[in-house]
């Protein structure tokens, strides 16, 4: 991953549901990171992630975010993921001294060759922000899979999003790193059962909320920003609290009128939402 900082520029970033645990891991330090560094973010700079893939998934892309005041611009463009279906994707980590990372093959604890949200994670960390479309931004918002972007049918994704943060996002947003979800592993270009039910809701598959992509702010300063078919808009982190979130997110899928069934979906990447 590559760290690109401008005194000028508009940004972007991105990643499944959260989990309400109550985490409590030692900071350390890794390539990258440094563990407790109390460096703020310079309003204006704007860093580059790059997307590596999870799960063998075939996923990639790079993620440009920057922050202004507490406006935080978010842009993604990614490619590999499962054609036609919606991708949870958020920013996790942590802004109070905890040196989270994007999970390796150890995370599978169970040894059955998935990586799940849950067993990620402890090494990833919490949601602080779920990268929607439209609407609420908080980790209340990490099943709404109505609000998430679709791939195409070539498996691309494009995201550009403004948000509202708080000042503890805004000062640490160097910490935190994007995660992406969704995977395919028996290559049939769409969500099944094939590797159980999901532990955040099992009335989904566990294809549609294992990470599939991962990246953290790392490295030397990097030249433009992602480009494609992206559009804007606005959001804001307040308003849904964590206790809901499982509950919140079945009922999101519901309402997305099962965006999570087992078929192709032929919806363009770039969802157009109003601030």
């Amino acid at each position: 991953m590559i760290l690109r900082r401008s005194t000028r520029c508009t940004a972007l970033l991105v990643v499944p549901a959260a989990l309400t645990l109550g985490i409590s891991v030692p900071a350390m330090a890794h390539d990258g990171h440094v563990a407790g560094d109390t460096t703020k973010a310079a309003d204006g700079d704007t860093y580059q992630i790059d997307l590596a893939q999870l799960n063998d998934s075939g996923a990639s892309g790079t993620a440009l975010v920057s922050v202004e005041g507490d406006k935080l611009t978010v842009k993604i463009e990614a490619e590999g993921l499962v054609p036609g279906m919606p991708h949870a994707q958020h920013i996790h980590g942590s802004t109070d001294g905890h040196d989270f990372r994007c999970p390796d093959k150890s995370a599978d604890k169970n040894g059955d060759g998935i990586i799940t949200t849950a067993e990620g994670l402890p090494m990833y960390g919490d949601i602080n922000i779920s990268l929607t479309t439209k609407g609420d931004t908080s980790k209340g918002s990490g099943l709404a899979v109505d609000r998430m972007p679709v791939a195409d049918k070539d498996g691309k994704l494009s995201y550009s999003r403004t948000i509202t943060v708080s000042q503890a996002v805004a000062d640490h947003i160097k910490d935190l790193h994007v995660v992406q979800h969704g995977i395919d592993p028996n290559g049939n270009a769409k969500y099944d059962f094939g590797k159980g039910k999901s532990e955040l809701d099992p009335k989904l598959p566990q294809e549609a909320t294992a990470p599939a992509s991962c990246g953290m702010v790392k490295g030397a300063a990097v030249g433009s920003m992602p480009v494609g078919g992206v559009e804007t808009g606005s959001g804001s982190t307040e308003g849904v609290e964590a206790p809901g979130l499982l509950a919140a997110g079945g009922a999101a899928v519901l309402a997305a009128g099962g965006l999570f069934v087992l078929r192709r979906r032929t919806r363009p990447a770039s969802v157009r939402h109003d601030s």
